[in-house]
């Protein structure tokens, strides 16, 4: 049989549109009209629904699919086994560890010594809230040098946000393909099968995860912003539908309420033909994101470089945000331009992808992390302030630069894994010890 996989890799195409509704068919006709369950589907398919939200909910925030697929995911899980990934933890998560409280930041990961996969090189830096009741999140970094071949994985517990930092990646899911490389993302939803490869040369595969336990991501409401900026729905980006036409033996992989299991089937659980709905994944550039920000003076708060957001019951207060710094103009007068310093009720772990983040002038590199948690004060470091502090209040440019953040309402619980982490910085405090005394009682003295 040919490989229709292959070929649909080599000219991928997507739907744009953030929270649509789509329909797609990797063969003509195999998508049913007028009806979601006809007695006998075209090409001997079976028609089954995946929902990401219950029945009932309201029309805005339904959420389901109807996928038309060559065998029905009953037969995608046979008798599970338990399995183990040692290094992926969840919610609530209290290590045993000596590491004391306070503001932390580490290199990037060390490049595996041994063969992983995506799944095999998943390392849990924190988690948040409590992954039975779906409240809060974990935060992950990944490290990878093999592919995920006859492999397949799928989270009962949460959503899934990928950030490549390097080396792109290709993720296979149930309802098509997505080709991410850094300064991209990609969102695979709750509960939904898929295998992730390399794409391109390189040692080492690295990047970011967060696996949201709640309410599932959705673009912020913009306010006074208006109808425009921040990330627009058109460039958030569907795959169209492809399957794995693979009748070898495989693995699926599950992750539920915490713990994993494994069972073995005889065959590829990528098979959905064709599907529609508005229960998807996607991918977004970083790059589309249009920045607001201060053109006179002072500067706003920085949810104004929220990408996406997790909202829970109560308004404006998020399970999760994810916010980025990208490239960007200063222009703002008489005004420390860098982010001020801070206490903040949010609990930040924080990456960067690429260049230098401007509140850090030195110490925090590509692929390297950060936590600040909840009530710790943090803010540029020493070298950071006297430069800002010092510096022509001309339009300046922030560029080849791109940081984010997972940010979330919850205290963010640090693993043994991440406090024993031979890249943690024991200096980071370090960076604030020059911000020595410079009152001056004298009237009149700045």
């Amino acid at each position: 049989m040919p490989d229709h996989a292959a070929e649909i890799a080599n000219s991928l195409k997507y739907m744009t549109g953030f929270g649509n509704d789509f329909e797609t068919e990797s063969l003509p006709g195999a998508l049913p009209q007028g009806q979601n369950s006809p007695q006998k589907c075209n090409y001997g398919l079976y028609a089954e629904q995946l929902s990401g939200s219950p029945f009932t909910a309201p029309r805005g925030t339904n959420e389901r699919s109807w996928l038309y697929r060559i065998r029905p995911s009953v037969r995608h899980t046979r008798r599970f086994s338990n399995a183990s990934y040692p290094h992926w933890k969840s919610a609530p998560c209290l290590d045993d560890h000596s590491l004391p409280l306070g503001q932390l930041r580490w290199n990037p990961l060390p490049a595996p010594k041994e063969t992983l996969t995506f799944l095999d090189g998943m390392r849990t830096m924190t988690t948040a809230g409590d992954v039975l009741t779906q409240v809060g999140m974990a935060a992950h970094a990944y490290t990878f040098n093999a592919d995920m071949v006859d492999d397949y994985f799928f989270d009962a517990d949460g959503e899934l946000l990928v950030v490549p930092q390097l080396g792109a990646i290709r993720v296979f899911t149930e309802m098509g393909i997505m080709d991410v490389e850094p300064l991209e993302i990609c969102l695979i939803p709750r509960g939904m099968m898929f295998k992730v490869s390399r794409l391109g040369e390189g040692d080492v595969w690295r990047g970011y995860v967060c696996e949201n336990y709640g309410a599932k991501f959705t673009l912020p409401d913009r306010g006074p912003i208006g109808a425009n900026c921040l990330a627009n729905p058109r460039d958030f980006k569907t795959p169209v539908a492809a399957y794995e036409e693979k009748e070898t033996p495989c693995r699926v992989h599950v992750k539920w309420c915490g713990k994993f299991y494994v069972t073995e089937i005889g065959h590829s659980p990528l098979d959905v033909v064709a599907w529609h709905g508005n229960y998807a994944p996607f991918k977004y550039d970083l790059r589309t994101y249009s920045p607001v920000g201060a053109i006179l003076f002072d500067h706003p708060d920085p949810s104004i470089f929220t990408v996406l957001t997790a909202p829970t019951e109560e308004a404006g207060t998020a399970n999760i945000d994810f916010v980025i710094f990208p490239p960007r103009w200063l222009v703002a007068e008489h005004t420390f331009r860098p982010p001020w310093y801070h206490r903040n009720i949010m609990s930040e772990f924080m990456g960067l992808i690429h260049g230098q983040y401007d509140a850090k002038e030195e110490g925090f590199v590509p692929g390297g992390m950060s936590l600040h948690n909840m009530m710790l004060p943090h803010g540029p470091d020493a070298t950071g302030f006297d430069k800002a502090s010092n510096s022509e209040l001309k339009p300046v440019k922030l560029d080849h630069t791109m940081a984010f953040m997972f940010e979330t309402r919850y205290p963010q619980q640090l693993t043994k894994f991440a406090a024993e982490l031979d890249t943690l910085q024991d200096n980071y405090l370090e960076c604030w010890d020059g911000l020595e005394r410079k009152f001056d009682g004298t009237p009149g003295i700045k």
